[in-house]
């Protein structure tokens, strides 16, 4: 093969690429002009012809390259031996990651080895939460991160208060979740009880308690701990 031959292919690819950036940046400025309180967070071609995935505000959405459409659902590859979700895979991708990145928000709980992830979303005076805990006793070799999401009443935004302030917050939650002591100790210390509602609201969660696995697949509310292993090993 010449060397005339790859500089030509080199040239061209870049071309390609260039005017495939200036097709999302004009895509991007079409969507931002009208939804304008909708951050646009990513945008990426799909299998299908003239058919865009954007990511809005955390939620997946399809369109055209001119934004002259919008909508939203799951989209479905049905080219191979089996169905693949393609909104599901992106929507887990962004639970996933805004998970990790937000870690530093919740309760951290290591049991064994922790290779395994949960994520949970509770509220202190949630009865489903507490069954949930007594379930995650029986669970081994993971790591749970908890965040704190009192959506019950005042009562449970001042037991997260205090569970939060805790000198050893991993404690004070299992002594309440799970022995129905309160912590006693100061309440006035910054808690991420605002982030954990903002994150709760993105991913459209309900109620509580909510379980998510690392790889941002939601598994449900409560569940016994044998439906949390089956999961985990489905992984």
């Amino acid at each position: 093969m010449s060397k005339k031959f790859i500089t030509s292919l080199s040239v061209l690819a870049c071309l390609v690429f260039s005017t495939a950036r200036a097709d999302e940046s004009a895509l991007r400025q079409a969507l931002q002009s009208k939804f304008p309180k909708m951050p646009v967070e990513s945008i990426s071609k799909t299998p299908f012809p003239n058919i865009y995935e954007v990511v809005m505000d955390g939620q997946v959405l399809y369109t055209d390259d001119k934004a002259s459409y919008v909508f939203s659902g799951n989209l479905l590859d049905l080219r191979g031996q089996q169905p693949r979700n393609l909104t599901q895979e992106t929507t887990s991708k962004i639970s996933a990651a805004a998970l990790a990145k937000s870690a530093d928000s919740a309760i951290k709980r290591v049991k064994g080895n922790g290779k395994r992830v949960i994520y949970t979303f509770e509220d202190p005076n949630c009865g489903y939460c507490r069954e949930l805990q007594k379930e995650l006793t029986r669970v081994n070799d993971v790591t749970i991160y908890t965040f704190l999401w009192p959506i019950l009443s005042q009562d449970s935004v001042e037991k997260s208060k205090g569970i939060w302030c805790a000198k050893d917050r991993a404690k004070a939650w299992e002594d309440m979740m799970l022995k129905g002591v309160a912590p006693m100790g100061k309440r006035d210390c910054e808690t991420p009880l605002e982030k954990n509602a903002q994150l709760a609201q993105r991913f459209g969660i309900r109620g509580t308690p909510g379980l998510y696995l690392a790889n941002g697949q939601q598994i449900g509310g409560y569940l016994p701990a044998d439906k949390i292993e089956a999961a985990l090993s489905a992984r």
